[in-house]
């Protein structure tokens, strides 16, 4: 295995870098972060399979953008569930070491491919609330499924080069540069520019948001003025100013969810983190399932269409599993009676 430059905060390693990185040093931590993973990974999987479910197989509903984009975050949100879980508890909890950096980065670049799109898909529909409120009578001219199409493709094409440029070559050790004291084999420069990334989507999806809000709240006026009608077009601005407020329930959950995470690895790029601060590190960075697994929930409860088709599919199910039932007795009371004959 290639040797990097090890962190020299981490006195206790000898030989393997990637011990170096292996925080968790009691029984009770590695417990309890195997508890966090397999709980929220799981849960995660489970509700983002379900809008997926919910959306594709509802024609009027998978044939909006609007749930394309959210497709694309839960689908983003199961990818980062399963990798990051795998990975992560793999080398916190059983402490395995013995893959090569090639192994290491490809499994990092799924983990930042997901994440990424999942914050990225957020940035798409923040921008397609926009389009809806700002310029209603020509959104479906401006957001077709096609572009809606071409714009998650061009999303999941940019985040995958991004997340990956460790594994084709920026990386501390080809480079002989300064290695990251959070991720094995990660350049600081690199993180530095991933972090800008993800700070650039952050700035633009705050910024959409500030003015579908206050599109939002103009609308809201508008309606409270004009009670009395009740037409398409008021249906519309309240399905709109709904979905923006959902939106931002979101936006709000993934920020208390992410920042304590870019914010320590803001701090490792300017300053030597300590051996506590780094444990804290992986601890907040089950948070990011945290989020993932909150974003299905807020859709089920704040968007009507998708309620609307989960109690249709618990009802079909209900009706299913009621005719299973029913079926054993009837034929159990058809049997007694050819005896009784």
């Amino acid at each position: 295995m290639d040797t990097c430059r090890i962190p020299e905060n981490a006195s206790k390693c000898s030989g393997n870098t990637m011990e170096c990185f292996m925080v968790l040093s009691t029984q009770a931590q590695k417990i309890s972060i195997g508890i966090l993973c397999g709980l929220f990974g799981t849960m995660c999987v489970f509700e983002n399979s379900l809008v997926l479910y919910l959306i594709f197989s509802s024609p009027g509903i998978r044939k909006k953008p609007s749930y394309l984009f959210i497709g694309s975050l839960a689908l983003a949100d199961i990818l980062a569930s399963i990798i990051f879980v795998c990975s992560f508890v793999n080398f916190h909890v059983f402490n395995e070491a013995g893959f090569s950096k090639e192994v290491f980065l490809l499994q990092l670049g799924g983990v930042n491919t997901s994440f990424s799109a999942s914050l990225s898909s957020l940035l798409l529909t923040a921008l397609d609330r926009y389009v809806s409120i700002t310029r209603p009578s020509e959104y479906k001219l401006l957001m077709t499924r096609k572009r809606a199409w071409i714009a998650l493709g061009v999303l999941w094409l940019t985040c995958a080069t991004i997340a990956y440029l460790p594994l084709l070559g920026w990386n501390c050790c080809v480079l002989d540069s300064t290695c990251s004291e959070l991720f094995p084999f990660v350049d600081d420069n690199y993180l530095s520019g991933w972090i800008c990334f993800i700070m650039v989507l952050l700035g633009c999806i705050g910024y959409a948001y500030t003015h579908v809000l206050w599109r939002a709240r103009q609308h809201v006026a508008y309606m409270e003025k004009h009670q009395a009608q009740v037409g398409k077009q008021n249906t519309r601005m309240r399905m709109d100013v709904m979905l923006a407020k959902t939106l931002v329930m979101v936006l709000a959950v993934l920020m208390l969810c992410w920042s304590p995470v870019l914010v320590l690895m803001i701090y490792s790029i300017f300053a030597r983190l300590s051996d506590h601060l780094r444990k804290v590190f992986a601890f907040c960075s089950t948070l990011c399932l945290l989020n993932s697994m909150v974003n299905p929930i807020i859709y089920a409860l704040r968007s009507k269409e998708l309620f609307s088709s989960l109690r249709r599919v618990f009802a079909q199910f209900r009706r299913q599993l009621k005719a299973s039932e029913e079926s054993p007795e009837a034929e159990s009371t058809h049997k007694s009676s050819v005896i009784e004959t």
